[in-house]
C-alpha cells in the first residue's frame, strides 16, 4: 500500500493535469487551444478546427518573454511549406495573453490557397521576413490572409428612427468614443451612370460620437435620414496597435477577367492602428486575371495610419460592363471603405505612377477625413464620396485626383500629372458640396501629352438621377499654381478653369431635369502657365456664365 505522502503527490499531479488541460475556444479564428504536457504543436482536426497544443513549459516561457515567434508554433519559413496554420495559431495564442508576435528574421513564409485567416489583435513585427501569398489556386478569394481585428463588440442602437444633417447629438450613453454607421436601405444613393451603371447603393453614413453621444464636428452627419433601417455602434479601441515591417509578395491570380474581386490581403477592422514599413509587390500578372480589392483594405475603422510603406499598382484588365460594352476594371492595392480619419504618410509604389498599364493604386467609399502626406501614388480616388480630404507634399500620377464628396478638399505643395487638377467623377454626378483650396502646386497635364487643359474636370448632363442633388464646389481658391503646358499642340487656346461639363448646353434654353448647382466664385492668385497663355473660364462659357472669377496677381 502507498504511503500517505505518495498518495498526496498523486492527487496533486492529477489536479495539475486537469488544470493544464483546460481548453480555450476562439470562435473568430475557429481555433481551440489545449494546455497540457505534450509538445507544442498545431493541427487541423476532423471538424476543420485549428487545434493548438501548448506545453506548460512553453506557456510559462512565452508569457515571461512577452512575445512569440511564428516558429514557436511550427512555421518553417523555408518559402515552400505552407505556413498559414502556424501563423494563424501564433496569433490566436498571442491574442489570449496580449503577447507581441514576431516573424523570424529573414524567414520566408509561403501561404498557399487554403481558406485560413490569421486574426491580429496584438502588436506584430513582421520585421525582415518575406510572405509569399500564392493566389493561383485559392479556396476562397474573399478570405483575407490577415485581419487586424478588434476586441470591441458592436451593437445595434434602438430608439433612433431619424437623423438630421449636421445634427449635433444623438441619444447614446457609452463607455468610450464610438463610430456610428447608419443605413436606410429603402433609399438609393450613388446610382451610377455610364458603362458600369447600376441601381445604386443604400443610403448610408458613418460618423464619430463621444461616449455621451456628441457628434464629432470633424465627422458630421452629411445626410437627412427620415427613416433608419439599421444603426450600429462600434466602440473605438483606446490603445494603438502597431504592425511593422514585412516584405509581402502576391503571386497574381490567373482567373477569368471578370468583376470577381480577390481579397487575399491585410484587412483592417480595428481603430487606432499604425501600419509602418510594409512592402508589397505583385508578380506573375499575365494577359488576363481578376481584379484585386486592396492589399491593404481598411473598413469599419477610425484613426488608421499607414506610413513608410511601398505598395504596387495592379495591371489593368478589361471585361464587359453592366451596360454591355467593354470596360477596364478597377483593381487596387489600397482600398478604404466606411472609415474615419485615415492617413497615408510617406508612402509610394513600386511601379511608375505615370504608366497607364497599371490601374490607379487607391480607391475609397463612404469615408471622412482622408489624408495623403508625402506620398507618391498614381491616384487618389473617392468613389462613393468623401467628407473632407487633404493631399500634402505629394505626387499624383496619370490618374490624378478623382473625387466626389462634401466639405473641404485641400491640395497643398503637390505635383499632379492627371488630366486635371481634380476630376469630379462623372459616373457619380461630378458632385462636391463644399470648397476647394489648392496651394503651391505644379500641374503637368497628362504628363505633358495633352490636347485640352482644364483644371477642374467632370461632366453633368442634368438628365440622370444619381439619388441626390449634385453640386460643384461653391468656392475654388487656387494660389501659387504653375501649369506646365510647354508641350502644347497647334491651336492650343490655353488652360480653362472648367472642362466642358455639358457640350449640349449651348444656350440658356437647355433644361436640366436634375439641376446642377454651379460654382459661385473662383479665386486665382499667382497662377502661371509655361506657355504664357492666359487662363480661360471654359470651352463652354454658357454653362459657367454666372461664375465670378477673381484674379489676384
Amino acid at each position: 500500500m502507498s504511503s500517505p505522502l505518495s498518495y498526496l503527490v498523486f492527487l496533486i499531479s492529477v489536479s495539475y493535469s486537469i488544470a493544464v488541460k483546460s481548453q480555450i475556444a476562439n470562435e473568430s479564428t475557429k481555433s481551440l487551444i489545449n494546455y497540457n504536457n505534450e509538445k507544442t504543436s498545431v493541427h487541423i482536426n476532423e471538424s476543420g478546427v485549428l487545434v493548438i497544443n501548448v506545453s506548460k513549459n512553453d506557456l510559462d516561457k512565452f508569457k515571461n518573454n512577452g512575445y512569440v515567434f511564428y516558429s514557436d508554433f511550427g512555421a518553417t519559413g523555408n518559402g515552400k511549406s505552407d505556413d498559414i496554420d502556424a501563423i494563424t495559431a501564433t496569433h490566436a495564442f498571442a491574442n489570449q495573453y496580449n503577447l507581441t508576435v514576431k516573424a523570424d528574421e529573414e524567414a520566408s513564409y509561403y501561404i498557399g490557397g487554403k481558406e485560413q485567416t490569421a486574426y491580429i489583435q496584438t502588436h506584430t513585427d513582421f520585421g525582415t521576413a518575406a510572405f509569399i501569398i500564392d493566389d493561383i489556386e485559392v479556396q476562397n478569394k474573399n478570405a483575407p490572409v490577415f485581419e487586424i481585428s478588434t476586441g470591441e463588440i458592436p451593437f445595434k442602437l434602438t430608439g433612433i428612427t431619424s437623423l438630421r444633417k449636421n445634427q449635433k447629438k444623438i441619444n447614446l450613453s457609452a463607455t468610450t468614443d464610438c463610430a456610428i454607421t447608419v443605413t436606410d436601405s429603402l433609399v438609393k444613393h450613388y446610382i451610377r451612370f455610364g458603362p458600369n451603371q447600376d441601381k445604386g447603393s443604400s443610403k448610408t453614413d458613418i460618423f464619430k460620437v463621444d461616449k455621451n453621444g456628441n457628434v464629432d464636428r470633424n465627422t458630421p452627419i452629411i445626410w437627412d435620414f427620415n427613416r433608419i433601417t439599421d444603426i450600429t455602434v462600434l466602440p473605438l479601441d483606446k490603445k494603438v496597435l502597431r504592425i511593422t515591417g514585412g516584405r509581402f509578395t502576391t503571386i497574381a491570380n490567373k482567373a477569368e477577367s471578370r468583376y470577381t474581386y480577390y481579397s487575399r490581403n491585410i484587412t483592417v477592422k480595428r481603430s487606432n492602428v499604425i501600419i509602418d514599413g510594409l512592402n508589397h509587390v505583385v508578380t506573375g500578372e499575365g494577359d488576363h486575371g481578376a481584379p484585386y480589392g486592396g492589399f491593404i483594405n481598411i473598413t469599419n475603422s477610425a484613426y488608421v495610419t499607414v506610413r513608410n510603406c511601398i505598395l504596387t499598382g495592379h495591371k489593368t484588365y478589361s471585361t464587359i460592363g453592366s451596360a454591355g460594352v467593354p470596360v477596364t476594371m478597377g483593381t487596387y492595392d489600397i482600398l478604404v471603405n466606411r472609415a474615419l480619419n485615415v492617413s497615408f504618410i510617406n508612402c509610394s509604389q513600386t511601379n511608375d505612377i505615370n504608366d497607364k498599364i497599371y490601374w490607379g493604386i487607391m480607391g475609397s467609399n463612404y469615408c471622412k477625413n482622408l489624408i495623403f502626406d508625402s506620398c507618391r501614388f498614381s491616384r487618389f480616388d473617392a468613389h462613393k464620396g468623401v467628407a473632407n480630404a487633404t493631399i500634402l507634399n505629394s505626387e499624383l500620377g496619370h490618374v490624378g485626383i478623382n473625387a466626389i464628396g462634401t466639405g473641404l478638399f485641400k491640395i497643398v505643395n503637390t505635383r499632379i500629372y492627371g488630366r486635371g487638377l481634380v476630376n469630379l467623377r462623372s459616373d457619380y454626378g461630378s458632385t462636391w458640396q463644399g470648397k476647394f483650396i489648392i496651394q503651391n502646386c505644379i500641374f503637368i497635364p497628362e504628363n505633358g501629352k495633352f490636347t485640352n487643359v482644364a483644371l477642374i474636370n467632370g461632366s453633368y448632363s442634368g438628365q440622370h438621377d444619381f439619388g441626390y442633388p449634385c453640386y460643384m464646389p461653391y468656392q475654388i481658391k487656387i494660389e501659387n499654381l504653375k501649369i506646365d503646358d510647354s508641350g502644347n499642340p497647334a491651336g492650343y487656346s490655353g488652360p480653362a478653369i472648367f472642362a466642358d461639363f455639358n457640350p449640349l448646353m449651348k444656350d440658356d434654353k437647355y433644361t436640366e431635369i436634375f439641376p446642377y448647382a454651379k460654382t459661385k466664385k473662383v479665386i486665382l492668385k499667382n497662377v502661371k502657365t509655361t506657355s504664357g497663355k492666359p487662363i480661360r473660364i471654359s470651352n463652354n462659357p454658357i454653362m459657367f456664365n454666372d461664375v465670378k472669377v477673381v484674379s489676384i496677381n
